[in-house]
């Protein structure tokens, strides 16, 4: 909502974050994706698929230690 202040109401970045209640290091932070990311997002959509019944613990447990052997 700040980004959108900024670009549409030309309100400074100061005053759209103190609006908003971030800091600018909040309204600058740019998410970096990893290619390791998206492996983990794979794994977790097929193991969710294969064994639906599992939860996160479950899922967390098996990439942690059955995947790191592989």
């Amino acid at each position: 909502m700040a980004h959108w202040a900024v670009e549409t109401k030309a309100v400074s970045i100061r005053v759209a974050c103190a609006s908003f209640a971030i800091s600018t290091t909040c309204y600058r932070y740019i998410r970096k994706l990893d290619a390791e990311n998206v492996k983990i997002a794979e794994l977790l959509i097929q193991l969710t698929e294969t064994h639906r019944s599992w939860g996160f613990g479950l899922c967390f447990l098996h990439l942690r230690n059955v995947r790191k052997k592989h």
